[in-house]
């Protein structure tokens, strides 16, 4: 762990937010940079039907774009003079976070967790327990 970045997944809720705060404070810990990782789901939808006036592909480069800006502002808060990298990446935000941990080979995962619940919990998919449940390294899940 002391020699891998930290990865730090946000939605940019204030949970992921206080994920983050952890983050730093380990990466100051361990002297290691970090990075902040949001994914952007891929929108569905079928051109054929013509629901959309935007393809699928607009919307998904509108959210990113969206995504980019939210991550300036969150960086423009941050107190580290460790260096960190962001990135946006698409897709199901369970196999992009998992991925983005082997490609770069973290020391740590430092991710939110919703906290949902009885049937909340049974229908929705738990990104931060199934990144702990996959993950090569470990997974410090933030409540």
């Amino acid at each position: 762990m002391r020699s891998g970045q930290i990865l730090c997944p946000t939605d940019f809720s204030e949970t992921a937010s206080h994920a983050l705060s952890y983050a730093i404070e380990m990466a100051n810990l361990y002297q290691v940079g970090f990075r902040l990782l949001h994914v952007a789901e891929q929108p569905m939808g079928d051109e054929n039907f013509q629901i959309l006036a935007i393809t699928p592909e607009e919307l998904a480069q509108s959210m990113e774009d969206a995504a980019a800006e939210k991550m300036k502002s969150l960086l423009a808060k941050l107190d580290s003079k460790l260096p960190i990298e962001t990135m946006i990446r698409r897709g199901d935000p369970t196999t992009e976070i998992l991925a983005e941990a082997e490609e770069s080979n973290v020391g740590m995962v430092v991710i939110a967790s919703h906290g949902r619940k009885g049937l909340s919990h049974f229908l929705h998919t738990n990104v931060a327990e199934a990144v702990t449940n996959r993950a090569k390294c470990p997974v410090l899940v933030v409540k």
